[in-house]
């Protein structure tokens, strides 16, 4: 992990890094001495690692509640250049999408594709942030909304780690094996309204998971309509599950 710029402004310290080729951004209070509870962020399709959502939410763990938070580049996005296999995926997507066809299996081929490289990274990522003596070996969570849902499961799912989960705008998409294995409490958000994901695909992802503590969060509106106070939910959330 190398860090490439550090900076500070309103109590919140934000590190760029490198992790082997993997951009990434860690927020911490200004200051921070000791372990702390660590969130790490997945963005949507299509924004990367500093988006509006990312550094909002990010900012308020770490004001709200002295959290720190890290989000990587997803593969294919921000800072990092799409790979050959990346570029036919999404572009075998866009062509299914103008023509009106059913786009799910090309949006399964592309999710598998993306998280089959995110997952490890993002735990490479918790393991090199630990390490930080202003971070330290605290517990862990997860947010991400839409394609950082996508990509959050099967990390959830896969990393010992997280504690607890902030999830959704998102249908199955093949994930139902992966939502099983979530055992972890979760905060599921749907919007009712939702143009790219019907409402009866996010309920069958939420009905799911494994979790034996799971909660519904449904707003009226379309897929972006997501109401802020849902940052506040999801902070009061993962304090409500590190508190122990």
């Amino acid at each position: 992990m190398r860090i490439t710029t550090r900076t500070s402004s309103d109590g919140v310290t934000e590190r760029h890094f490198t992790l082997g080729e993997v951009p990434g951004v860690l927020w911490t209070p200004d200051g921070a001495a000791g372990p702390r509870p660590l969130i790490v962020l997945g963005h949507g399709g299509g924004q990367h690692k500093q988006a509006p959502a990312m550094v909002g939410n990010a900012r308020r763990f770490v004001t709200g509640a002295g959290f720190a938070a890290v989000a990587l580049d997803a593969p294919g996005h921000g800072d990092r250049p799409p790979t050959e296999e990346f570029t036919r995926l999404t572009t075998a997507h866009r062509a299914r999408m103008q023509a009106g066809e059913d786009v799910t299996a090309g949006l399964v081929a592309l999710h598998d594709y993306v998280a089959g490289l995110a997952v490890p990274e993002w735990r490479a990522a918790v393991t090199a942030v630990q390490e930080l003596d202003d971070v330290g070996p605290g517990p862990v969570g997860y947010w991400g909304m839409s394609m950082g849902c996508g990509l959050g499961i099967p990390f959830v799912a896969a990393e010992p780690r997280v504690r607890a989960a902030v999830l959704g705008l998102l249908g199955p998409l093949g994930q139902t094996e992966a939502a099983a294995r979530i055992t972890v409490p979760v905060q599921f958000v749907l919007q009712w309204d939702d143009r790219l994901v019907p409402r009866e695909q996010g309920l069958a992802l939420f009905d799911a998971l494994g979790s034996a503590e799971k909660t519904l969060h449904a707003n009226p509106g379309n897929h972006g309509e997501v109401p802020r106070f849902e940052s506040e939910a999801a902070l009061r959330f993962f304090m409500r599950h590190f508190a122990a």
